[in-house]
């Protein structure tokens, strides 16, 4: 019997928004003539009040205003507010930081807007605005929230049977029994009246905690599993109906419809593909000869609309086919040894969690050329999979969807046109003019631990792959 790779399922499906446990949205380019770094914190639920910070890297200077604003579906309209004006930070006259209200669910772009002596400028960072959790009620929060209602409550009826009782007799005048009894029977009325209007307060309160609930993103239902004798791996979307119901379609990023990840939980293999889209719900990619163990699988999806997602799974590889391998993307890649293809890294002195760096990597004596592109890829996974981000020198957006708020046009309301011209327009839009032999990418570690990271180049026609890892404070 011939050895064949076994792919099961190992683990929950988890799921994340364009990347896994990296919620910051980066982006490293130019506002006209102002090069900038934008870094946007989104709240994590909707609506929620999202972070921006500026800085400007370089440029002319004589910047004299930075301006923000949310642009729902990347268009401006009449009904929007006026942009909010980005205040310097104190100590750095070229960092700036606002807030923006992300008030809807979907697919957003902040646009930034830089004026100064060069002119204006203006660039577009795409972001999601979804809830992804649900804030809980903090215990001393609930218990002032009590006091004060049964504070309320009491002196509500107080009022009330006080009102009946002597606001009617003239000064001095003692309440008769009548009249108190009076006084009780209408105090019982106004509690029943406000124990009603407690329950129905309480009722809509559930309401609307059900419908946020509800409102959680979800990602499509989907499943991978291992077809010709382990040779391919297909991505499936399960729901079809669900999926053409709840999502637009989707759009390469790249080049590509799907990126696709494999990065070993015990060592430093990894590969990424690009499955051939068999029909518009199910993708397939020969697996490569990846040595056997548990890996992290991870999908990166642009949807038409500029929302991007990050599906995410652990299978199980087992034993490589005796067969060769062949690559079901010219830009496919895969990489199992401990070497680093000659890279160096530019290591910074001390890596700490939160801190924004720039990822320096050369490649020395190799003329580096266009990669899906870019100058090159990245990828950079913590070791126990919760942290996972697809990086290029643009940051951790997604370059298609950038084109989706550039491109959009008040008619692209039949699904599938918009795609159909970012696919025409992506290649010359965002092709890179790569010169040298280095490639730097924006990224900040979002919290402590032990990352790996891969770096993808291209040089005479080959795609090199360096690893490397990282100690995270």
């Amino acid at each position: 019997m011939k050895p064949f790779r076994a792919l099961a399922v190992a683990g929950a499906v988890v799921f994340s928004l364009a990347h896994i446990g990296s919620p910051d949205t980066i982006f490293e380019g130019n506002a006209g003539p102002y090069p900038i770094r934008v870094v946007v914190r989104t709240p994590g639920v909707v609506p929620g009040l999202a972070d921006i910070v500026i800085r400007i890297t370089g440029g002319p200077g004589g910047v004299k205003r930075v301006t923000v604003l949310p642009l729902r579906g990347g268009l401006p309209t009449v009904a929007l507010p006026p942009p909010d004006t980005a205040r310097a930070v104190s100590g750095d006259p070229n960092l700036l930081s606002a807030q923006l209200w992300l008030m809807s669910f979907g697919a957003y772009s902040v646009q930034v807007t830089i004026t100064g002596d060069a002119g204006e400028g203006k660039a577009i960072v795409p972001v999601n605005a979804v809830a992804t959790r649900r804030l809980p009620l903090e215990r001393g929060m609930a218990i002032g929230l009590i006091g004060l209602g049964l504070f309320l409550f009491i002196g509500a009826i107080t009022i009330v049977a006080a009102a009946v009782r002597e606001s009617v007799l003239p000064p001095g005048e003692t309440p008769d029994t009548s009249r108190r009894r009076r006084a009780w029977i209408i105090a019982g009325v106004a509690v029943v009246i406000l124990a009603l209007g407690l329950a129905g307060g309480r009722s809509w309160w559930s309401a609307e905690d059900s419908a946020f609930q509800r409102g959680i993103y979800r990602p499509p239902p989907f499943s991978t599993s291992v077809r010709d004798e382990g040779a391919t791996l297909r991505l499936a979307f399960d729901d079809s109906a669900a999926f053409r119901r709840g999502w637009s379609p989707l759009i390469p990023d790249h080049g590509k419809l799907v990126h696709l990840f494999l990065i070993g939980a015990t060592d430093r293999s990894m590969a990424h593909l690009h499955p051939r889209a068999i029909d518009s719900l199910n993708f397939d990619a020969a697996l490569p000869p990846l040595p056997a163990g548990t890996y992290h699988l991870y999908a990166d999806l642009v949807h038409e609309t500029g929302f991007t997602q990050t599906l995410a799974d652990t299978i199980e590889i087992g034993a490589p086919r005796s067969a060769a391998w062949r690559p079901t993307d010219p830009d496919d890649a895969w990489h199992a040894s401990p070497e680093d293809a000659g890279m160096r890294w530019d290591r910074p002195a001390t890596l700490k969690a939160g801190d924004q760096l720039d990822l320096h990597f050369e490649v020395p004596g190799k003329a580096l050329e266009p990669y899906m592109g870019m100058a090159g890829h990245a990828v950079v996974a913590r070791d126990d999979g919760s942290v996972f981000v697809h990086l290029d020198p643009l940051g951790t957006i997604a370059t298609s969807a950038q084109l989706v708020y550039e491109l959009r046009q008040p008619g692209d309301t039949v699904r599938g046109r918009l795609g159909r011209r970012i696919t025409e327009q992506a290649a010359s839009t965002h092709a890179a003019h790569v010169e040298g032999h280095t490639v730097s990418f924006p990224y900040a570690f979002p919290k402590p631990g032990r990352y790996h990271i891969w770096v993808q180049v291209k040089s005479g026609g080959r795609i090199l792959t360096g690893a490397f890892e990282a100690e995270v404070s």
